[in-house]
């Protein structure tokens, strides 16, 4: 290379360039833009790696399950004939923060790579609340290799169809294997093998036993409505948290099949922050790039092709088609996150008088870093839009509402560019974020273990919208196969009336006791 003032005059990249590049971005990032990052680890992988990883959840150390195999034919299918590309990168949220990047990148594109994930995204995980409460990116690696050890020790002591039995169900109630209120989730590999260790003397505790024991009297005193309530206070029903539930009080499991339960929903725990917060993780890490690569331009260290390249790759991230394009699939969560950024920009050092009445704590602070660090770590999806989503915002992205209502024959504007139509469209596009509206609100509500040990579950609908039968029905199945017996989906409208009830048997299982 050629002694110039620039990082890199060629498409071509090695250890060395990677290290000045990286030195100079760190220094925008960390002495220019503020930004506090966990130390990060940049591993350069190769396309057949990078598809390997996104197909085992991104993460650098997994079990092993037939489900992750089977997405890396797909996706390997659809890479080779063409019709897809592959991620450029990929980070873990993890102390130090691991960043993989394929070495097929040019090196414009390894620049852009490590703007966005090593300090971008790094940024994010380590002062976002949702990240700090719910996950320990010090403890996930080490918590990784443990349930890694733990399910190959599993297959080896009762076969691979029984891991794979368990791993399947757990798998499929992922989504409602999580504690979405404030209970603190912490992954430390020291305690969850004391927990192994200690989960048969556990055992002996568990009100399996106990129930099996219990004189007929006492049977006939649970029966009672006095004794379902103590019953149901002990199993501290209602439960959202369905694997949870399932993991301390299931009748069937065995020790070890609670502990595959256990693994999966601490996992499921950890990328729960991540659903939450879409739209502001990518628009963060967006903004971040595009600053620092322009910052990189204007002190002379990356050419003029070298930005043109950036500034292709970049408007191919933030696209977003029109509504009525036949490519429009929702809100590309990149320019949504990315626009709401530059407008927080924007207000923070030129608002105009409708900036200040709609965001007065933001308008003419003359400091964008400060405000936009405030929001990264104080706000998940829906509150973010909430509180930032701007008039001038949505006149640019030209938003409206429609309502569609199934006892309509037609669509109808619900919301357009007025003072009303701003505060509806607003509220509107923040609670299809809201994972209290998004997700499915289903809860274990009774278990009568002291009659047929029916397991009964409640889904309580929003807008009257049920659950799709077929797929309920199919994971109502693995939700029996883990309880042991019988199990039922109810339904619930919020005036309390039952719209539908499903219900699944075990009567082997039943014949069996």
């Amino acid at each position: 290379m050629a002694m110039t003032g620039l990082l890199f005059d060629t498409g071509e990249w090695t250890f060395d360039t990677l290290r000045r590049a990286y030195d100079a971005i760190e220094e925008i990032a960390v002495g220019e833009m503020g930004l506090d990052v966990y130390p990060n680890q940049l591993e350069v992988i190769s396309s057949e790696q990078m598809l390997d990883a996104t197909s085992s959840v991104g993460m650098p150390i997994f079990y092993h399950h037939w489900s992750f195999g089977k997405s890396f034919a797909r996706q390997e299918t659809l890479y080779r004939k063409g019709w897809t590309g592959l991620a450029y990168e990929i980070v873990i949220n993890s102390n130090p923060c691991i960043s993989y990047i394929m070495e097929e990148n040019s090196m414009t594109m390894q620049a852009l790579v490590m703007a966005h994930a090593a300090f971008g995204h790094n940024h994010f995980f380590k002062n976002n609340y949702l990240f700090r409460e719910q996950t320990d990116a010090a403890g996930i690696l080490d918590y990784l290799n443990f349930a890694r050890d733990y399910v190959a020790s599993c297959e080896e002591r009762h076969g691979m169809a029984a891991v794979e039995r368990v791993l399947d169900a757990a798998h499929a109630l992922m989504d409602q294997g999580v504690n979405r209120y404030g209970r603190r989730a912490r992954l430390s590999l020291s305690a969850e093998r004391e927990r192994a260790e200690t989960r048969l003397a556990h055992a002996a505790e568990t009100f399996n036993d106990l129930w099996r024991t219990l004189p007929a009297s006492k049977l006939e005193a649970a029966k009672s409505p006095t004794g379902q309530r103590a019953t149901d206070e002990k199993l501290g029903l209602p439960e959202e948290n369905l694997l949870y539930f399932l993991e301390k009080f299931s009748p069937a499991l065995k020790d070890w099949e609670r502990e595959l339960l256990r693994i999966v929903r601490n996992i499921s725990q950890y990328f729960y922050p991540q659903r939450l917060t879409k739209v502001m993780n990518e628009g963060c890490a967006t903004f971040v790039h595009y600053k620092i690569m322009h910052r990189l331009f204007d002190k002379g260290l990356v050419s003029d092709g070298a930005m043109l390249e950036f500034l292709h790759s970049h408007s191919s991230v933030v696209f977003q088609p029109d509504f009525d394009d036949k490519r429009y699939s929702g809100l590309n969560p990149y320019y949504l996150g990315f626009e709401m950024m530059c407008d927080i920009e924007r207000i923070a050092t030129q608002p105009t008088a409708e900036d200040r009445e709609w965001s007065p704590q933001v308008a003419g602070c003359g400091d964008p870093m400060r405000a936009l660090k405030d929001a990264w770590a104080n706000f998940r999806d829906d509150s973010f839009i909430a509180q930032h989503l701007s008039p001038h915002l949505m006149r640019k992205m030209r938003l409206f509402q429609l309502s569609d209502r199934a006892a309509e024959t037609e669509y109808r504007v619900a919301a357009i560019h007025n003072e009303q139509g701003y505060r509806d469209l607003r509220r509107a596009l923040a609670l299809q974020y809201d994972p209290g509206l998004r997700d499915p609100n289903i809860q274990a509500t009774a278990a009568d273990l002291s009659g047929d040990r029916k397991l009964t579950l409640t889904h309580y609908l929003h807008d009257g919208v049920p659950l799709v039968e077929r797929d309920a029905m199919a994971v109502l199945a693995h939700v029996g196969d883990l309880w042991g017996f019988a199990v039922e989906l109810v339904g619930q409208a919020p005036d309390e009336t039952t719209r539908y009830r499903y219900d699944t048997g075990h009567p082997e299982t039943e014949q069996a006791a």
